[in-house]
């Protein structure tokens, strides 16, 4: 549902408190105390059949008899009265209703009668089970928390009615304002992800903080993230979700990538910065309000104890940050200030007599060094140099013109002596902490903060590989139609295959008897093999015996298959051997074995992991998880984030592991997620890595047949992949063009069209602006495709000749558009082309409407429009420029007959919205 209906939150005009009393305690009573004590200037209309009056204001006995529909109504009854309630209230006009009420449940059936009387009327439901909402800019405080809400820039969304209580508390001490405070209760309907939509169209915040207990709808919660995180900083603490892995799964990535690890990566690929505690939480709010992100974050330190620059730098390190590696002539400056016994190196330790001046002047030659970019100042308070004077000093060096402009954060440690120093401190805005460890936790945030704005905007470059779903799709359906779930290995490595991905080559014995002949033709061209079990439905071969290495002749093969033979049937499972597979036995020196697996979690989607391989693979716990769709830098990320990643760059006389062939791997893996929705699973264990050759040695592929049909890209993808389908070759005025959606590595391209388009073109486009910085070009081909399209046109020598863009509303009932086609390709019906390719698209994707905003003195534009049949709106508001909108319900180009008639002007009111 659209969150256009939450527009009332940021004006607010009136609320009705349903449930409010006399009666001391009442959670009616403490919210309307609430209201009443927070200043709120609209109407306050109580509500309670049992009074005529609460608190000195008259109350009404039901919904229906308010004077009009407020604009805010908070529940606070009974829980079987509140779907009543919420019905009253929907027939009332209210499009806002905050549930404090508990027992909502869908046992009981409260929950979904809830759902159902608000929906036909457009009713946006918070809760049930919260604690209300705070608007500090309209002075409501709709809630029964103790302490109140300043007002300030950073919004507050809380599963945790008590989390928003300590925050706001916490936050009191500490001169902490916000722009709304939503607790979101157990959210049947206003969910995390309209709470981000809401906080990201406000301009009143600046950032975002979260407590997560659950994503209920991960598509919606990660799309409205990365739409917000470009915009400004998201923070959350997701606590309490450490689930046990699964006690039988049939592959080892089901086992492998439980909950913790895949929120972990959606709150990477949304752009989040993940905290782990409250008091993270509170540093992150604070430091992102104050300081703007690191794009790198190479930290040098002063301090005038040792001490405390030895546990700073033990966090730093802890955390993933880096201790920068100053210059010599930077030694060398440092060198000239302090006597004989100074540190010479990163941190700088002054030493303890060294006086606020000598102090500041170790600060400013550390960010002048060009090997710094954020400067952390520890002081330990010492009667040579009082925390005040050394405050003073630390501002005025800071103040000065020639401070290079690099980030300083200060800890000035101690208690009471410290005091009015760091009060300075923040007086001047310099961020300030009383221990190491929390600056370090600020700094931290800090990075995370520049790492996940360039994730959502970095240019993606990925080699397109050839991969065969057609052949892959065949096999699958062989194995549909015997109504298995588990392809036999050979089955799973000709899958692989397919999608490039190396596998050991194999033979398949079906009896003991026919293994000589396999195992002498294998023989002759490797100095040994491997005899494994081949069964359809055991999974772990090893851990009954089933798998042989490093056999030297035909004899051995036999006795190998006989010794699996018999283990099977020590098993109970001789029904179950299906024959032998013979493979040669792979050793590629100095390799490192490997886990590269997919696996489809219910709520989450496919994710990809990989990590470190073998039979110990879940003892070694070695695994980073990702979403699908990767490109090449996500993998090499994913693959960097794995401790034997280590192994894989070279060490002593050890060459460094292909890791392109890895990355391959993992893009295949993405790949394969996208093109079977049907796979629940594949296990790649081990993948032996050489300093040449990648190779699958054993490989494990789970489906759910009754899936294999299923639409395709996969639509359980957490972000939606490249929509491929939408390519199509185009034939304009006898010329061939490509039609396809954009792609991050398109920005060069991109580029050179804006080059190439003349200078009045680009201003008729941009409203004014004749030239975009490379931020915004990358940007405009960085799209989320679950709320953006751009398609572009490619004429045969592959250069953009043009672009049609269209950006969803959130609600998914309209969408802007935007076109250009570069300027020496205009008047062939270009323009028309692309337009009705991107109509087709909304059309597709459910939209009712497509809008735009037009200069009035682009007569080209407007041509297009009106021959399409767009109507022409004008607003006496705003006579520099027209909106253009279609009804697409109807619409077909073909018989578009609006080119024949005169333009057509309306006023705004008259066309329905």
């Amino acid at each position: 549902m659209s969150i256009k209906n939450l527009a009332p939150l940021f004006h607010p005009r009136s609320i009705a408190i349903i449930g409010a009393s006399n009666r001391a305690g009442a959670i009616g009573t403490k919210i309307l105390q609430n209201v009443i004590d927070g200043g709120f200037v609209g109407e306050v209309w109580p509500v309670n059949p049992k009074y005529h009056q609460i608190l000195q204001l008259q109350c009404y006995a039901r919904v229906s008899e308010l004077p009009a529909a407020p604009d805010i109504a908070v529940v606070a009854t009974p829980a079987p009265t509140v779907p009543f309630i919420l019905r009253e209230l929907g027939e009332k006009g209210t499009k806002i209703a905050v549930v404090a009420s508990a027992g909502l449940t869908a046992e009981n059936g409260l929950r979904e009668a809830a759902l159902a009387a608000g929906k036909p009327y457009g009713l946006r439901i918070f809760g049930p089970n919260v604690v209300g909402l705070i608007l500090p800019g309209a002075k409501l405080n709709a809630s029964f928390v103790l302490t109140g809400a300043s007002h300030g820039k950073i919004g507050l969304l809380s599963q945790s009615g008590a989390i928003v209580s300590s925050l706001l508390d916490w936050a009191s001490e500490r001169a902490i304002g916000f722009s709304q405070v939503l607790s979101l209760g157990d959210m049947i309907d206003v969910d995390i992800g309209d709470g981000i939509d809401l906080l990201a169209a406000d301009h009143e915040t600046s950032a975002i903080v979260m407590y997560l207990e659950s994503i209920v709808n991960p598509r919606k919660f990660i799309a409205a993230a990365r739409a917000a995180g470009r915009l400004k900083p998201l923070i959350a603490i997701v606590p309490g979700r450490h689930k046990a892995a699964a006690k039988a799964a049939a592959t080892h990535t089901g086992a492998l990538t439980g909950e913790p690890r895949i929120i972990d990566a959606i709150l990477k690929r949304a752009g989040i910065i993940r905290v782990t505690v409250l008091s993270e939480l509170f540093a992150a709010a604070e430091i992102t309000a104050k300081v703007p992100p690191l794009t790198s974050a190479r930290v040098g330190i002063v301090t005038n104890g040792g001490g405390a620059g030895v546990l700073a730098v033990d966090g730093l390190l802890d955390r993933g940050e880096v201790l920068a590696s100053l210059a010599e002539h930077t030694i060398a400056s440092l060198d000239s200030l302090f006597p004989n016994g100074w540190s010479k190196s990163n941190p700088v330790d002054v030493l303890g007599d060294a006086s606020p001046d000598r102090i500041a002047e170790a600060i400013r030659a550390v960010a002048l060094d060009p090997a710094v970019d954020v400067v952390l100042a520890l002081y330990c308070p010492v009667q040579a140099a009082p925390p005040s004077e050394v405050a003073s000093a630390i501002i005025s060096t800071v103040q000065a013109p020639n401070w290079p402009q690099k980030r300083l954060l200060s800890c000035l440690l101690g208690g009471r002596a410290s005091r009015e120093g760091r009060q300075m401190l923040r007086n001047a805005g310099i961020p300030d902490y009383g221990l190491p460890d929390d600056a370090i936790t600020a700094l931290h945030v800090l990075g995370q903060w520049g790492r996940r704005q360039e994730q959502l905007t970095h240019v993606a470059t990925t080699a397109e590989l050839p991969f065969d779903r057609n052949g892959a799709m065949c096999v699958f359906e062989q194995v549909a139609k015997q109504s298995r779930k588990m392809l036999t290995e050979v089955e799973a490595k000709a899958i692989l295959g397919f999608y490039k991905i190396p596998v050991a080559e194999c033979a398949v014995a079906k009896t003991i008897g026919s293994v000589d002949q396999l195992a002498a033709a294998l023989l002759r061209r490797h100095p040994s093999i491997v005899v494994k079990l081949l069964s359809r439905s055991i999974t772990h071969k090893s851990d009954i015996g089933g798998v042989m290495l490093d056999i030297t002749t035909r004899a051995g093969a036999r006795r190998a298959a006989r010794a699996i033979a018999a283990s099977a049937a020590a098993a109970g499972l001789t029904d179950q051997v299906d024959g032998y597979v013979l493979q040669p036995m792979i050793k590629i020196d100095a390799g490192v074995e490997l886990f590269a697996g997919l696996s489809a979690d219910k709520i989450f989607g496919p994710t990809i992991a990989v990590g470190a391989g073998g039979i110990a693979v879940e003892q070694m716990d070695d695994i980073a998880v990702g979403l699908p769709p990767l490109d090449d830098g996500l993998a090499v990320e994913l693959i960097n984030a794995t401790r034997i990643e280590r192994l894989l760059h070279g060490f002593r006389h050890v060459q460094p592991a292909n890791l392109d062939a890895v990355k391959n791997v993992l893009l295949a893996l993405s790949q394969m997620a996208i093109d079977f929705p049907f796979v629940r699973a594949i296990d790649i264990n081990p993948l032996s890595v050489g300093h040449r050759t990648v190779v699958a040695i054993d490989a494990r592929i789970e489906i759910d047949p009754s899936r294999l049909h299923d639409a395709v890209p996969n639509r359980s993808l957490v972000i939606k992949p490249y929509p491929s389908e939408w390519i199509r070759q185009i034939t304009v005025s006898g010329q061939d063009f490509i039609f396809r959606p954009i792609r991050p590595m398109d920005a060069k391209a991109y580029t050179a069209m804006l080059g190439l388009t003349a200078s009045e073109d680009l201003r008729m486009r941009f409203f004014g602006q004749a030239k975009l910085s490379q931020a915004t070009i990358v940007r405009m081909t960085h799209i989320d495709y679950e709320r953006e399209m751009a398609f572009i046109a490619i004429d045969r020598r592959g250069e953009i000749v043009g672009v049609a863009r269209l950006v969803i509303d959130v609600g998914r009932e309209w969408g802007d558009f935007g076109l250009l086609v570069r300027s020496d390709r205009q008047h062939r019906g270009l323009g028309t082309a692309l337009l009705r390719q991107l109509l087709e698209f909304a059309g597709a994707e459910g939209l009712q409407e497509v809008r735009g905003l037009v200069l009035a003195q682009n007569y080209k534009m407007l041509g297009l429009c009106r021959k399409e049949g767009f109507k022409i709106v004008t607003s006496p508001d705003d006579t520099a420029s027209l909106q253009v909108r279609l009804r697409l319900s109807g619409y077909c180009p073909s018989t578009s007959k609006a080119a024949l008639s005169p333009l057509e002007t309306i006023d705004a009111a008259s066309v329905p919205s």
